[in-house]
């Protein structure tokens, strides 16, 4: 189930603008201008196509050097201000490719609002902002110059219940992918994001998928990690809005034993197979008291014992923990 709230007016953005940014982990310096982020069109303008730079008024004592100029950098996340105040990362790269095709970096600045001064020439400069980008290619000539970005891009923040209780941000994966008309799988953006973090996305639709983590399960055959407690939603990135997500997960704790009798003690060294109703092997397990996390649901337990083996059916609740038995007879 997903509880989505209203996206967040602009306002809400800018206010963590105002210096409590989330700063998502961007990709690791290029050595050639990468393509404008993982967005769905307009996330950035090609540098073939971006506008002229603009001369600006000279502050006091801002005069270039000879056959060099001043070049101010500033972007926001929609067409209007206000401007990104932090998490911005700039690379000022050379317009000409080297013999190997790459383009060399010859400035860059984590400052939100930087200032370089280069020597005349074509440049392309690349922004990125978590995972939202913009490039364009840029003339510096003997002059002061102006150029502000807008990087077309939203957040969103996704966060999980269990219950009503909020889950743990070590018991929850986040995938976050584009859709592709020519992939049905579409393509994969954020493989692991974590709840409560702030992700900047290019404006466009996304396809996220939440899955509840097992780090307490005990006696598993098999590493023991993703649950079958999955749930998926479609969002609606928007330039410079919040949209904060709940994923509700239905999921529960369960014990499995081995008994005689209802309520007996636990028979050791069994092996357990958890089945859904069609046969599907949802997890192995061994021990006298091995648990798992299940997605709520009708299942089968069978255990297997000195040579014997017994069969039970079971349902999941959501949020109700409890033991699993299998008699012995």
């Amino acid at each position: 189930m997903l509880l989505v709230l209203a996206s967040a007016p602009v306002v809400r953005v800018e206010a963590q603008q105002a210096g409590t940014q989330v700063q998502p982990a961007a990709p690791g310096p290029p050595t050639s201008p990468p393509p404008p982020a993982p967005g769905q069109g307009g996330a950035a303008p090609s540098a073939q196509n971006a506008p002229p730079a603009s001369p600006s008024p000279r502050a006091p004592g801002e005069v270039p050097e000879p056959g060099h100029g001043i070049l101010h950098l500033s972007a926001t996340l929609a067409a209007d201000p206000p401007l990104v105040r932090t998490g911005l990362l700039w690379r000022v790269f050379t317009d000409a490719a080297a013999l190997d095709g790459t383009h060399k970096v010859v400035a860059q600045s984590a400052d939100p609002q930087p200032t370089f001064n280069l020597p005349d020439g074509t440049y392309i400069v690349h922004a990125t902002y978590g995972y939202a980008a913009a490039m364009r290619r840029i003339s510096v000539a003997d002059k002061v110059t102006s150029e502000r970005f807008s990087l077309n891009a939203g957040a969103i923040e996704v966060n999980g219940t269990l219950g009503d209780a909020p889950i743990p941000p070590d018991r929850l994966s986040l995938r976050i992918f584009v859709p592709d008309h020519s992939n049905p799988e579409a393509k994969l953006v954020v493989a692991s994001a974590k709840p409560g973090q702030v992700i900047c996305l290019p404006e466009g639709s996304y396809h996220i998928v939440s899955t509840y983590l097992d780090t307490e399960g005990v006696g598993s055959l098999t590493p023991v990690s993703n649950t079958n407690s999955m749930v998926s939603a479609d969002l609606r990135v928007q330039p410079g809005k919040l949209l904060q997500a709940t994923v509700k997960h239905r999921a529960a704790m369960l014990t499995l034993k081995l008994v005689n009798a209802p309520g007996g003690e636990a028979l050791a060294n069994t092996s357990f197979t958890i089945l859904t109703p069609g046969g599907d092997v949802i997890r192995e397990l061994i021990g006298a008291f091995p648990s798992l996390v299940l997605a709520e649901g009708d299942y089968v337990a069978i255990a297997r014992h000195a040579g014997k083996t017994f069969q039970s059916e079971f349902k999941a609740q959501s949020a109700v923990d409890r033991d699993v038995e299998v008699l012995a007879h």
